[in-house]
């Protein structure tokens, strides 16, 4: 058992336009933290409203001991926050793109060569991650709504695993996925705890 390290997030007193009330948790590198409730008890609304998806209207959010300011999507990526989203057909995937397209999205400005992408490097960078987290694809070219519920997973978390963020938020990553699919997916939390 690996022992955890210092405090990463402090969530105190959240609560948002969405509905949560008064949310406190803490966070320490290393941990995982899982969130429960029958639907609509406020689990995804919390994770909505840490990630910028959803306003804040009070609470606290502090990560690495200084309180941050998340208005929007960009200001939780920019302070190191990742979200794999309970629905990632809609919420977590663009389906008629490619799985190299999906895993590079969320950083293409990594890839650009004088302006221009990098196709070459993003080819390298998606079979990286489709070896690493083993999934099961003809190729990087293949259209992601053509693949298992599990393989379309593990693309969401490979395009959040890209950006190295210190805080990764999975809402019910095993959602609508099989057996074996769902061991994987908590082999790769494990290890990335």
């Amino acid at each position: 058992k690996t022992e955890l390290g210092n405090e990463v997030l402090r969530v105190q007193g959240l609560s948002s336009e969405n509905g949560i009330q008064d949310v406190s948790f803490t966070v320490k590198k290393g941990e995982i933290v899982g969130i429960a409730g029958l639907v609509g008890s406020g689990r995804t609304e919390t994770m909505r409203a840490l990630f910028g998806i959803d306003r804040i209207t009070a609470g606290r959010i502090s990560i690495d001991n200084q309180v941050v300011d998340i208005k929007c999507v960009g200001d939780a990526i920019a302070l190191g926050m990742g979200l794999v989203p309970e629905d990632r057909k809609e919420q977590g995937l663009i389906l008629d793109m490619t799985v190299r397209e999906n895993i590079t999205l969320p950083r293409l400005e990594r890839f650009r060569n004088n302006g221009l992408l990098s196709l070459n490097r993003e080819i390298r960078t998606a079979q990286e991650y489709i070896d690493k987290l083993k999934i099961r694809t003809p190729g990087h070219e293949q259209t992601s709504a053509f693949l298992s519920g599990g393989n379309q997973q593990k693309v969401v978390l490979s395009k959040w695993l890209g950006l190295s963020p210190k805080i990764l938020i999975l809402d019910e990553p095993t959602r609508g996925i099989d057996v074996g699919a769902k061991k994987e997916i908590y082999a790769i939390m494990n290890e990335l705890a």
